[in-house]
């Protein structure tokens, strides 16, 4: 088999423009690569690029071609979305999914010199009103209505994060096959293990009798040839293993058809190949006493999911690329992920993606492209959403990384809560079950039943029977931030697998400046509030803020104290639920990143640039931690009868020290009572042993009638004499503790940064306003002395210093 790359440049022309571009592209990348549109994010420029998308627009090109007689397909990757093709003037077919893999026989299209191909791509706002005129589908509000009669990533079409910029173009590789000998159609490497031996069957399809020969390559680099469709050992197998409970090795096995021409010796006629780990990775659902078990066990360890949800990088497809998405996810195994969940209303990650989270050893929690609708229940959607899955299915089942795949986003439960207000009719609801707990893990049945799917995200028993059960599968919990609960309503739940729940913040102001002038720098300007998609949610970061801080002095520091709003919400619901390690199996927090510059729940913005709740990330999801379970008044302002510093509530405070590795560990747990200078008024430590993938509770210590609005504790655990983990705790909000100014300096010496304090510090933190950077730690607090952190990335200019004391 011969292939004709077609990627490079294109001719894109429609609504008065006539530009030339790159392939894999977009109407947007060819615009904007030709300074003939205004960047689609910054400020309200939205809202023109979006009525770009009323038209029609053509991408074509030319191309040699010399008819050899043999059959020629036309094969694309990725067309986004709905668009007919045509070569030399002749219509070759209608795509209208951009999730699918499309191939076409043009060998009677084609003439030998110069062809030309035509794809004209057409708006999908008029398709979809179309559509739901016909069949009504509920769905996300934030999103274009009726968007769930088109298989385009959904968030495209807007999100609450995200802007209603339904690009279009060529967003995969697209190429001509000549099929000049047996072609390979299907490489499918299945494991078995068997106590410590590990056999793999590389079953090998062709669309004629050809000679195969399949070869494996070991980590090692050694390789060797074994039989098509039979199974074999592996010798001396190494295992795979997720992020912080071992290596992960990776084994290359590739299949070649053999030709033998005339006079020539036998030479590779096509090829293909697939990387795997050995490993088993199950997902446990066991009756126990507090309902049923959700938990990964991979290689028979059951382990802790600690990660977050990921949604689609960046508007403009093209612009996700191997080196971008490597550095996103190599950010996630630094900060001691093990796990990521791919969001549903997006699109089936490009092959890279997966490539990556093997090579790191992060599980992938992977839903089908489905999210907060039902799709069309018409018969011609269905078929077009099985073929989807059946191309997306058998290119990414091999891949170590994966966990579980869940049929869709939250349309379970949005389905049974339609259903019971009489909003969904009672066919919408009998679709859902045919496609998500019939159709789809048949589909998983019959392509890979060694992988775990559950049919929907969150999910408990399946068939629309109590979704939201917290006792029973995976939950997504908003109560903390839709529901305006305080963050100790975390501790009241014991969800058995918190697969999303999230708390937002503003980026930082260099990110805010990228978007912004001088004037719309209030959080209910026009323009920043064009930039906050979820309602009215700027006025609720202010309602949190006003339980917890002071009213910040100026626009940079109200985004400041946003972050740390953020990092501390996330952080009590972690710390509580690892814990409980063993009813709690899994936290993944919403979200990872952004697809554009935004006030969101991202932990990493659009650019780049790490929220406070990143970096404290890396610390709640450090395999060994420390954390405290704390009492006592933290938004309620004291009664005035009171006499001031003095409370007759209780202040408890209990240390946890929770370890998620696969070895004991012995340390010193401390703790210190101190001032707000950071003396110490008491102190106490404990030699423990933490075992292996298990929790140690300290005795729970009463600070009755402590000052609370002057003292404060630190903690600590130290193994072999290094701090493995520590933090501090308040027993009052931070807008009620009587800071002192802790005199923040630094010294920059090489790679290292090193910040003084005077007094007790609280969430410091190391900003720059004219370079970016990231540090080993960062927002972190500090008794009075001093910390050193290094830089790893970036190199820092001027260094500004803060912490909650400046939020006033």
């Amino acid at each position: 088999m011969k292939q004709l790359d077609l990627n490079g440049t294109w001719r894109l022309t429609g609504a008065g423009y006539d530009c030339m571009g790159t392939v894999p592209g977009s109407v947007y990348s060819f615009l904007l690569d030709n300074g003939l549109m205004e960047d689609p994010y910054y400020r309200q420029n939205e809202l023109e690029a979006l009525k770009l998308m009323e038209h029609e627009f053509t991408f074509s090109r030319t191309f040699d071609f010399v008819p050899t007689g043999d059959r020629v397909l036309l094969h694309c990757d990725g067309l986004d979305t709905l668009c007919d093709i045509y070569i030399n003037g002749e219509h070759v077919g209608y795509t209208d999914n951009m999730h699918r893999t499309y191939e076409f026989d043009v060998t009677e299209l084609l003439t030998e010199g110069e062809n030309e191909i035509c794809i004209v791509f057409h708006p999908v706002n008029a398709y979809i009103k179309e559509k739901q005129q016909k069949e009504k589908l509920p769905g996300s509000k934030d999103c274009m209505e009726g968007y769930g009669h088109l298989r385009k990533a959904f968030c495209m079409l807007g999100w609450d994060w995200g802007p209603r910029l339904p690009d279009a173009g060529i967003w995969k590789d697209i190429s001509l096959l000549v099929l000049n000998s047996a072609r390979i159609t299907e490489l499918h490497v299945t494991q078995r293990h068997e106590d410590s031996r590990v056999f793999i069957t590389p079953t090998v399809k062709t669309d004629k009798a050809a000679e195969v020969q399949v070869i494996i390559e070991t980590p090692d680099g050694d390789s060797y040839i074994v039989e098509a469709n039979k199974e074999t050992e592996i010798a001396a197998p190494q295992l795979w293993w997720p992020n912080g409970l071992g290596s992960q090795p990776l084994y290359t096995v590739t299949a070649e058809v053999l030709y033998e021409g005339a006079e020539a010796p036998k030479t590779v006629a096509d090829r293909k190949t697939k990387r795997i780990g050995l490993r088993t990775l199950k997902l446990i659902r066991e009756k126990d006493e507090y309902g049923e078990s959700f938990c990964h066990e991979v290689n028979g360890v059951r382990f802790f999911a600690m990660g977050a949800d990921y949604i689609p990088e960046d508007n403009i497809l093209s612009r996700i690329t191997p080196e971008r998405t490597g550095w996103l996810l190599k950010q996630c195994r630094d900060s001691h992920f093990n796990a990521i969940r791919v969001w549903g209303g997006g699109y089936y990650p490009h092959d890279f993606f997966f490539d990556i989270c093997d090579e790191l050893g992060i599980v992938v929690f992977m839903d089908m492209m489905v999210a907060c609708t039902m799709i069309g229940t018409d018969k011609e959607m269905r078929e077009n959403f099985k073929a989807e899955l059946y191309d997306n299915i058998k290119r990414i089942r091999e891949h170590a990384c994966l966990a579980v795949i869940s049929g869709n986003n939250e349309v379970e439960e949005e389905i049974a809560i339609w259903y019971e207000k009489g909003i969904a009719p009672a066919e919408m609801a009998k679709a859902y079950l045919e496609v998500f707990d019939h159709m789809l893990p048949n589909i998983i049945e019959e392509l890979c039943p060694y992988i775990p799917y559950i049919s929907s995200s969150p999910t408990s028993y399946g068939f629309m029977i109590e979704p939201r059960n917290e006792n029973y599968g995976d939950s997504h919990y908003w109560q903390v931030w839709h529901g305006n609960k305080p963050f100790t309503e975390f501790r009241d739940h014991f969800f058995r697998y918190l697969s999303e729940f999230g708390f937002q913040s503003f980026p930082c102001e260099k990110t805010v400046q990228a978007f912004t002038v001088e004037e719309d720098r209030n959080i209910f300007s026009r323009v920043m509030e064009m930039h906050q998609r979820n309602g009215t949610a700027n006025g609720k970061i202010l309602n949190y803020l006003s339980d917890t801080f002071l009213y910040p002095k100026d626009f940079g520091t109200l985004l400041y104290a946003s972050q740390l709003l953020q990092a501390e919400a996330i952080r009590y619901g972690v710390e509580h639920f690892r814990r409980n390690r063993g009813r709690c199996m899994g936290t993944l927090y919403w979200q990872l990143n952004d697809i554009w510059p935004v006030a969101s729940w991202a932990s990493i913005d659009y650019y780049g640039r790490y929220k406070a709740l990143q970096y404290v990330a890396k610390r709640f999801y450090n395999p060994v931690v420390i954390s405290c379970m704390e009492t006592g008044e933290k938004t309620t302002c004291p009664v005035v009868t009171m006499e001031p510093g003095v409370y007759d509530y209780e202040t408890k405070a209990q240390l946890c020290v929770t370890n998620d590795t696969l070895e004991a560990v012995s340390g010193k747990a401390s703790w210190a009572l101190r001032d707000r200078t950071g003396k110490i008024l008491k102190q106490g430590s404990t030699d423990i042993t933490v075992p292996a993938l298990g929790v140690v509770w300290l005795e729970e210590m009463d600070f009755c009638k402590t000052d609370v609005e002057n003292n404060y504790m630190s903690f600590e655990f130290v193994v072999d004499g290094n701090v493995i983990s520590e933090g501090t705790v308040l027993f009052t909000a931070p807008k009620h503790f009587l800071f002192q100014n802790p005199g923040l300096r630094y010294e920059l010496n090489g790679d290292e940064i090193t910040v003084y304090a005077d007094a007790y510090a609280r969430y410091v933190e190391i900003d720059s306003p004219d370079s970016d950077f990231i540090l080993s730690d960062n927002y972190f607090d500090m008794n009075a002395g001093s910390k050193t952190v290094k830089i790893l990335e970036g190199t820092p200019k001027t260094i500004a210093l803060r912490s909650v004391y400046d939020i006033r």
